[in-house]
């Protein structure tokens, strides 16, 4: 048998670490983008072709992902009982840290009320404003129906959701059969001895590769970066910042505010151990715009941080694309934001529908590329702005959308592993607050 998963030793880790090879990335990334642009600097290949080579390891990072997530998951439930109550307090977390992102956004937006800025020059901004791509109509998939959401998770097949990567119904077969497997184990079933250790082994194999790809990330940083730098510019952000900073602060009072709190008083992590040593995992959230491609290296965020296997695998494995309150929190300020620009005065209920849209949003796009702008549209008709608002408002804010949906990200792997460090606080004996 092999050891149990707290016991594994972690690899030791040498040369400059990786966050910061990340952030060497960037800063040579921009650069290049800002002396080239999208012109060609190496004979015929230049930024524009550094960009596609970082979004394959990118790619290869989130297909690898998938595979760990289902193998985590049934290792989990094999090497570690995992009740209702820790799924009761899962809900419980994720409930509480929404709520208090909903706080800080909508307290910034209705004090400061910053979108008044823009009232009455949304048509001159987007005059000034050159969209650097187009952006794509929403998926089947993106509603906000619940129970069309709660239909798109069920899979016509068991095989469905790894040919499909289709995050969150894989996420339900395997806690599914992983409860199945449990159920087996406690019965004393013969063959689950023989099952466990092949699991196991595959979830360790597949977590090491996924490590190795992981090496690469900096170089992928850099050729997107360049590449996003180079078609945009920055004088777009002489128009923009407004926009920008708004989103931006209320993206980070929430995940270095609020969570290094949570994590110190609650969770007995200090901020230094909590964003110190997670800074690996939220410096690859940040380059590679995924929270489910940075989640082997937020799982051994975690392990270094000492945290429970079992509860880095249920907030990293299973809640990784249900943490999602950068995305939450990003709808309702964009939406709150452009509705004041358009002079539209928002009662209390209209905003509170513009909080259940914006959750029923991060949960129902979960997986899909560029998810918070994409579903953006949706969450926008819903608090009642018209077609023609709606079209006029998102090619404005698509230009510094990439910086966002990076920070959205970071925001999310803050998240899982605030979650984590929380459940490990309640589920250790003696744990209860």
């Amino acid at each position: 048998m092999p050891p149990p998963p707290e016991a594994r030793p972690a690899p030791a880790r040498r040369g400059l670490p990786l966050g910061v090879q990340v952030v060497l990335g960037v800063a040579v990334g921009a650069v290049l983008g800002v002396v080239f642009g999208s012109q060609p600097w190496l004979g015929r290949y230049g930024n524009e072709d550094l960009g596609a080579l970082g979004l394959l390891v990118i790619r290869l990072l989130k297909a690898l992902a998938t595979p760990l997530i289902l193998l985590a998951v049934l290792d989990s439930f094999l090497t570690t009982a995992i009740g209702p109550r820790t799924f009761g307090r899962f809900v419980t977390i994720c409930l509480t840290n929404i709520t208090m992102a909903m706080l800080v956004g909508l307290t910034i937006l209705n004090v400061f009320q910053p979108g008044l800025a823009w009232r009455g020059h949304i048509e001159q901004l987007t005059g000034q404003v050159v969209s650097p791509a187009k952006l794509s109509a929403p998926p089947p998939s993106a509603t906000l129906d619940p129970l069309k959401n709660l239909a798109g998770y069920v899979p016509e097949s068991v095989v469905e959701p790894l040919v499909k990567n289709s995050l969150v119904s894989l996420v339900l077969l395997a806690i599914l059969f992983g409860a199945a497997l449990r159920r087996l184990k406690d019965r004393g079933s013969p063959g689950i001895a023989t099952l466990e250790p092949v699991i196991t082994s595959l979830f360790e194999a597949t977590t090491t590769a996924l490590m190795w790809v992981a090496h690469a990330v900096p170089f992928a940083v850099l050729g997107i970066v360049a590449q996003v730098v180079g078609r945009s510019g920055l004088e777009v952000f002489r128009v923009l910042w407004l926009f920008l900073a708004v989103i931006l602060a209320g993206l980070l009072i929430h995940s270095l505010v609020y969570y290094p709190l949570m994590a110190w008083l609650v969770g007995r992590k200090s901020p230094r151990q909590y964003l110190g040593g997670g800074s690996d995992a939220v410096l690859t959230g940040l380059s590679t715009n995924s929270s489910l491609a940075t989640v082997p290296v937020t799982l051994r965020c975690l392990r270094d941080m000492k945290v429970g296997e079992a509860s880095a695998r249920v907030s990293a494995c299973i809640g990784t694309n249900l943490n999602n309150d950068g995305i939450i929190l990003y709808e309702a300020m964009a939406t709150v934001f452009i509705c004041q620009a358009f002079g539209y005065d928002l009662s209390l209920a209209h905003q509170v529908t513009i909080v259940l849209a914006s959750v029923m949003a991060g949960v129902g796009i979960a997986g899909v590329p560029e998810a918070g702008l994409i579903v953006l549209p949706l969450v926008l008709a819903a608090a009642g702005l018209p077609e023609a608002a709606v079209a006029a408002a998102i090619p404005l804010i698509v230009p510094v959308d990439w910086i966002i949906a990076r920070v959205r990200s970071g925001v999310n792997v803050l998240a899982d592993m605030l979650v984590a460090i929380l459940l490990d606080r309640f589920d250790r004996p003696g744990g209860r607050a």
